[in-house]
């Protein structure tokens, strides 16, 4: 494989491997703590790099998990206290533990390749000089280790799934059936520690954030579904990163910024244009409804000044069309009233000729089926 390829590969390896887990923290509520493990792990690694001396060591991924479960642990346990809440509890635990991290950093490990730098923007383009050879085939470290981990994530999701999504839409509904939620909230805290460690040295913290968050929030706005919500995620974090290393090599900027850049449009082009839940739809969504129940108020206002009409038709009620006394009446302005008379007469609900405004049949049995529905 060319260096692109591997550099290409291993994006798309992250993107996914980040987005499983975090689609859970993002239906949890929890997506500051994606933001708390990914900084705190810092401290797990610098610790295991002190106890073995080398930087490719498994301690520092057994370390910087256990460092990952750690930060859980002590947001929960200030978050019993109910003297500060969840977010706070955050904010307090893992700016320490990172800035712990970062002092051993600078002051021990200076001549290490885990400097500040790379532990914050990552630099992909350096996996493919860092190579292993893997029963036979010569690859880059990065790209063996993420591919462990996303069978590890593809493991639990396909082995947990059942438990995961009882446990994150109902708490109570799982501990009745027997699972813990608090055992699956500290497993999946664990496969989001793990997960940030083996981004670490190829993409960096700011990546792995926006990667675990961002595709997965992505999602959530396009559909209703679990497991469709795990599919889009993850192929949007896909698409945003190899997108990204594109416009990265195109403008000669930061892998990782155009990654994360390209991240964050993907999620505003949902946030504008999705089917349901996309400001355009709900924009003209909230528009048909203040429409649709101008219209029932103008049903109501004619069905109560009605006339009888003995020269036309018998099966309409005729009200002469006075727009000016229609908006008095209604505190509509006129241009506001006439749209709606314009949705009315669109809909069926009335007819205008000659000056004069109609209640239809069916304007009248929508009036009467609205009136019984606010009884």
């Amino acid at each position: 494989m060319t260096p692109q390829t591997e550099i290409l590969l291993l994006a798309v390896l992250v993107s996914v491997s980040c987005a499983l887990p975090g689609t859970f923290l993002v239906l949890r509520q929890m997506s500051l703590m994606s933001d708390a493990i990914s900084h705190s792990v810092l401290l797990g690694i610098v610790i295991g790099f002190f106890i073995t001396g080398r930087i490719d060591s498994p301690v520092l991924l057994i370390l910087a998990a256990a460092t990952g479960i750690l930060t859980v642990s002590l947001v929960e346990l200030l978050h019993q206290t109910q003297l500060v809440k969840e977010d706070a509890a955050i904010g307090v635990v893992f700016p320490a533990l990172f800035s712990l991290g970062v002092i051993l950093v600078t002051r021990y490990a200076g001549s290490v390749h885990i400097d500040q730098d790379v532990v914050l923007l990552g630099e992909i383009a350096l996996s493919p000089f860092d190579r292993i050879v893997f029963f036979g085939w010569n690859l880059p470290r990065a790209l063996v280790t993420m591919s462990f981990i996303l069978v590890i994530s593809l493991l639990s999701m396909f082995v947990f799934y059942k438990e995961l999504k009882i446990s994150t839409f109902d708490v109570g509904l799982a501990t009745s059936l027997g699972f813990s939620p608090i055992l699956i909230n500290y497993g999946l805290m664990s496969l989001v520690s793990v997960t940030a460690v083996g981004a670490f040295d190829a993409v960096g913290a700011i990546l792995v954030i926006a990667l675990m968050i961002v595709p997965p929030a992505t999602a959530y706005l396009l559909t209703d579904r679990l497991s469709t919500m795990l599919i889009l995620s993850s192929l949007t974090g896909a698409v945003s990163a190899v997108c990204g290393y594109g416009v990265a090599i195109k403008l000669d900027a930061s892998i990782a910024g155009a990654m994360a850049t390209l991240t964050g449009f993907t999620f505003l082009l949902a946030f504008l244009f999705a089917p349901k839940r996309g400001m355009i739809a709900i924009f003209f969504r909230r528009l048909q409804q203040k429409l649709f129940f101008a219209q029932n108020m103008l049903l109501i206002y004619l069905n109560n000044h009605n006339i009888s009409n003995d020269s036309t038709e018998d099966n309409y009620q005729m009200v002469p069309y006075d727009l000016g006394q229609v908006h008095y009446h209604l505190h509509w302005d006129e241009s506001f009233t006439e749209k709606v008379i314009f949705y009315a007469e669109q809909n069926g609900c009335v007819e205008r000729n000659n000056g004069v405004l109609y209640l239809t049949d069916f304007g009248q049995n929508t009036i009467d089926q609205f009136l019984i529905e606010l009884t």
